[in-house]
């Protein structure tokens, strides 16, 4: 397996910077749209930052708001929210094998920073890749993330309605554009991301759609893994026979 190639002077942490900043230009709509939607819950601008701080998780921070303003009880929130969040221990497990070792420490900070678009940059990386790096693309997301949220927070009303709309819709875009690179090169990934929206779908009709999320991953996965070497062990018998 490759490592992470560090070139001259430049330290992975620098191009971690360098890849997270896709990510953190894609957080900035939908950022100010959290900050924006935050002020009508209502949340102060203090409240605003900490949340984007403590939690950044942006599917399950507008989940938050949309309890909150329905009046749901503080332990239903930090439930449901842990709930929608469980997926980050299986992309934890899965970076910590990529990542060269380091102290439990550095790991454990890192793990904070990981969400679907810090994970989807992370992984692609060819080789193995350090704990420096992890940081740099997971600091340069968060300070975007949390920034802007608390600036969506004062500007909010001062956009035009059409694009306060649109920005709802810019973290979605954004994780469709960082898993299409990997959709070109991995047919299967095509195949994993379907049945896992079609699993989905059917699953949150009768369940919590936090639960819904997490088995329609866990099945997907399993299945592809479990087709994969049959579709080898197929292909080889009928070269076999030819």
């Amino acid at each position: 397996m490759k490592e992470l190639s560090v070139t001259g002077s430049f330290h992975p942490f620098i191009y971690g910077l360098k890849d997270g900043s896709s990510i953190a230009l894609g957080y900035v709509p939908a950022a100010i749209t959290f900050g924006f939607i935050a002020q009508t819950v209502p949340l102060t601008t203090l409240e605003t930052l900490l949340m984007s701080m403590l939690v950044f998780a942006g599917a399950a921070q507008y989940m938050a708001l949309s309890l909150l303003a329905a009046g749901t009880g503080a332990f239903e929130i930090i439930f449901t929210t842990f709930i929608v969040n469980i997926r980050h221990l299986l992309m934890s497990a899965s970076l910590n094998e990529k990542v060269l070792p380091d102290h439990p420490f550095k790991k454990a900070g890192y793990a904070f920073g990981i969400t679907d678009e810090v994970f989807a940059v992370t992984s692609m990386k060819e080789g193995t890749i350090s704990s420096a790096y992890v940081y740099g693309v997971f600091l340069i997301s968060y300070l975007s993330w949390a920034g802007f949220s608390a600036a969506g927070h004062g500007i909010g009303d001062l956009l035009p309605s059409i694009l306060q709309q649109s920005l709802t819709f810019a973290l979605y875009a954004l994780f469709i554009a960082l898993l299409t690179p990997s959709l070109k090169k991995h047919r299967k990934v095509i195949f994993l991301a379907c049945s896992a929206a079609v699993m989905n779908s059917l699953f949150s009709l009768w369940l919590a759609e936090g639960w819904a999320l997490i088995l329609s991953v866990t099945l997907s996965a399993v299945l592809i893994e479990w087709a994969a070497p049959h579709q080898i062990k197929t292909h080889q018998d009928a070269k076999e026979e030819f």
